[in-house]
């Protein structure tokens, strides 16, 4: 089934779906394709005139107010393009290059920039094609917008620069050529439509967003098995008490713990326990995994948000053209900076249960839970990779949204960077996934020195993990268990088998 493009209605995840399968095809609903020729005509319209008009008939940035003559226009654009291509450091993957195809093409769909027809449906075909630019991944500041990886991806419609085509690098010519392909030649406005805005960032923001949603369950799962293994308590959780301090993220995650523990035999255990109350890593989890939550919804609505808006300058009004800032990555960069705050908090409450469990003195279970600990290290080291993903991800935390620096002669003087609050949520993001794979051995660990089982729920991750990894009865190669059980939790089969015993956790 195809993904028909209008500016309107795109969600997260039917951009994460595009981005990860190349065979689906997009193609532009019929009333944009009439907005978009009425947008270009205005912007002909104005051609002939005197009126120097940002982006169409000037330079760009500090030479704004320098005019180019008529029969430059062409040239000015795809000049545009070539020297905006300077882009460093790693090749952004195939999934985010086409992300940022997409959402490049669904805001120009809206019919506000001014852009020809032909141009973004030649922008569809490379996509539908899986003709994928080449793209570093530093360059952009965030404002204006993505500039130096969308002109990498603007260079493959002039038919230059280089692509990844059925698996094989080659010349963007050499791709456009086999796919019966022409490259165009860019008229005036065009290039800065194609540059100015935030599909990049939003591009790895979906990637994020999606994976997170994932996480999010998995750190709850994760955490009541650490509860169950440590003989806590579920009686932080009840949902009379969570009314009390009503936060949507704080109620849901303790609804969820509530539910995965229920029909536990170990909640018998409490019945003439001592402990007055639980550690805060354990007893506070609502309201750690619930901010998460929140941070997750608010980031999820603001680039749903941005997905479908014009991100374009100048934009292309009905009656006349006007030189905005909606380029401006600052809505984006700050909730990814959100976003990536809450993720680091999940690994980090993640790394004190770990620390709990490992620790003879908090747990009442083996030194590092292993049998025979002294000749063996058990789970010791394994607790220390989480530590050092935690304290690595507490610097990529800090939030690049603040560290803005003026470029352009100082015309372009305050930046939101971001690309980089939207690569630093992506690296703590699967740092996270390493931190919450090990928690899941060690509570799993744990769990098997009990005489009861948990309740169904945890039972089945139980099973679903000791299929994959084994019982450490003693020292063994730990990196390649780390690694099963990351690829349990990625491909979503821990939360497949919860969601099946007591329905989906994030409703």
């Amino acid at each position: 089934m195809h993904l028909e493009l209008s500016g309107e209605g795109l969600s997260v995840s039917d951009a994460w779906e595009l981005m990860h399968s190349p065979t689906r095809k997009v193609t532009i609903a019929s009333k944009s394709r009439e907005k978009m020729k009425a947008s270009r005509a205005r912007v002909e319209s104005v051609l002939d005139g005197d009126e120097a008009i940002y982006g169409i008939n000037t330079g760009f940035g500090s030479l704004a107010n320098v005019q180019v003559k008529r029969e430059d226009l062409e040239t000015l654009q795809e000049n545009l393009i070539r020297s905006h291509c300077v882009g460093v450091g790693d090749l952004l993957t195939d999934s985010i290059v086409r992300g940022a195809m997409l959402l490049r093409a669904n805001t120009l769909c809206q019919g506000y920039s001014g852009i020809r027809l032909e141009t973004v449906d030649l922008l569809l075909d490379c996509l539908n094609h899986d003709i994928l630019p080449l793209v570093p991944n530093t360059g952009s500041l965030g404002a204006s917008g993505d500039l130096a990886p969308l002109a990498h991806m603007a260079l493959t419609l002039l038919g230059e620069g280089e692509v990844r085509f059925k698996g094989q690098l080659m010349t963007a010519a050499e791709a456009l050529r086999e796919c019966r392909l022409k490259p165009v030649r860019l008229g005036a406005k065009e290039g800065l439509a194609l540059i100015n805005g935030t599909p990049v960032m939003c591009a790895l923001a979906v990637e994020v967003l999606k994976r997170c949603e994932n996480l999010l369950k998995v750190s709850d799962i994760a955490s009541m098995m650490s509860l169950e293994a440590l003989h806590g308590t579920n009686r932080a959780f009840i949902d009379r008490l969570h009314q009390l301090r009503p936060h949507r993220g704080q109620k849901l995650s303790a609804r969820n713990l509530f539910r995965l523990l229920e029909n536990s035999p170990n909640r018998a255990s409490h019945k003439d326990c001592s402990r007055v109350q639980d550690a805060y890593s354990l007893r506070c989890i609502p309201q750690v995994h619930g901010s998460c939550y929140d941070a997750f919804f608010r980031t999820l609505e603001t680039i749903e948000i941005e997905m479908n808006s014009v991100t374009d300058n100048p934009i292309v009004l009905e009656d006349e053209i006007i030189s905005g800032g909606h380029f401006h990555g600052e809505p984006v960069s700050m909730v990814l900076c959100y976003l990536a705050m809450g993720l680091v908090e999940l690994g980090s409450i993640s790394e004190r249960r770990q620390n709990r469990l490992v620790n003879h003195n908090l747990s009442n279970l083996p030194p590092f839970l292993v049998r025979d600990s002294g000749l063996n290290s058990g789970w010791m080291i394994a607790h220390y990779t989480s530590a050092a993903c935690v304290s690595e991800s507490k610097v990529l935390a800090h939030p690049a949204v603040v560290d803005s620096i003026p470029t352009s002669a100082d015309q372009e003087d305050h930046v939101s960077m971001g690309l980089s609050s939207a690569k630093n949520c992506l690296q703590i993001l699967e740092k996270l996934e390493s931190v919450l794979s090990i928690e899941l051995l060690i509570a799993t660990q744990g769990l098997d020195f009990h005489e009861q089982p948990p309740g169904p729920a945890l039972k089945r991750v139980m099973e679903v993990v000791r299929e994959k990894v084994d019982f450490l009865e003693s020292d063994r190669y730990l990196k390649n268990d780390i690694e099963a059980a990351r690829t349990l939790i990625r491909e979503g089969k821990i939360v497949e088998v919860v969601e099946e015993e007591i329905g989906d956790l994030l409703k």
